[in-house]
């Protein structure tokens, strides 16, 4: 397909955003919800020892204390590329906000490699309603912008549970993201180039906000409860395994009979 075909352009930016949001239920079994423990208890066997391991280790590292939000992000490489730094540094959230207007959307060759996969998608027809949800959470919003009353990074209080805005790459976040926001900050930059790309500018501010809720360099410290840290396992058991949802009906019918 041609960069330019807007069609495929929009069909590849839905397909991204296509993974499910939060709260995704657990697979239904011998006409019952299945719980957490059960999936992993069932589902452990079909996965090699290095596997749940490392499972274990990104569960470890996962936070719900720093969500990363993007704005009206017209090209694919760039979501794509927030999503793998989000996903890297541990993040387990993103949410994405629609632009204003009519977008069109540009097709990249970089993709996801599959991040999307391990996040939680929660998608919002615009700013206020997205600032608002954080809110009510008792979230900060804090929106990157080189805009009056900006303040350096370095001065965000991100031991505070914080949703990090990115705006579109030529318009920078919205006028009504930036009044819905709590506060508005810029990534300094000692050279020439005053500003970056904007999934680099993500990948930087997202590092620089993990190291400050206190995370060593080595290991990103998670934060999720004990229960939140079981679901979770649950749910990249069942994107790890191929066919997990039959092998799961399957052996709890074998268990029935």
């Amino acid at each position: 397909m041609p960069e330019h075909d807007p069609a495929a352009a929009r069909d590849e930016m839905q397909a991204l955003l296509s993974g499910e949001g939060e709260g995704e239920a657990m697979p239904e079994a011998g006409g019952r919800r299945l719980a957490p423990a059960q999936v992993i208890e069932q589902l452990r066997a079909h996965l090699t020892a290095r596997r749940r391991e490392r499972i274990a280790e990104v569960v470890a590292g996962r936070t719900k204390r720093l969500v990363p939000v993007v704005e009206g992000l017209v090209n694919t490489g760039n979501v794509s590329a927030v999503m793998r730094s989000a996903e890297a540094l541990g993040c387990q959230a993103l949410h994405v906000v629609r632009g204003e207007g009519e977008q069109r959307f540009k097709r990249s060759q970089r993709t996801s490699q599959g991040a999307q996969k391990w996040l939680d998608l929660v998608r919002w027809e615009g700013p206020e309603a997205c600032a608002a949800h954080f809110r009510e959470h008792g979230v900060q919003v804090v929106a990157t912008a080189l805009a009056s009353g900006a303040v350096p990074i370095g001065e965000i209080d991100f031991a505070r549970p914080t949703a990090l805005v990115f705006g579109n790459e030529e318009g920078g976040v919205s006028d009504a993201m930036r009044r819905a926001a709590d506060r508005t900050c810029i990534v300094p930059l000692p050279g020439f180039t005053e500003s970056l790309n904007v999934s680099v500018a993500a990948a930087v501010a997202l590092r620089h906000a993990r190291r400050a809720q206190g995370d060593d360099d080595e290991a990103l410290t998670g934060d999720l409860s004990e229960a939140e840290r079981e679901r979770l396992t649950a749910r990249f058991y069942l994107r790890s395994v191929t066919g997990a949802e039959q092998i799961l009906k399957r052996k709890l019918a074998e268990e029935a009979s």
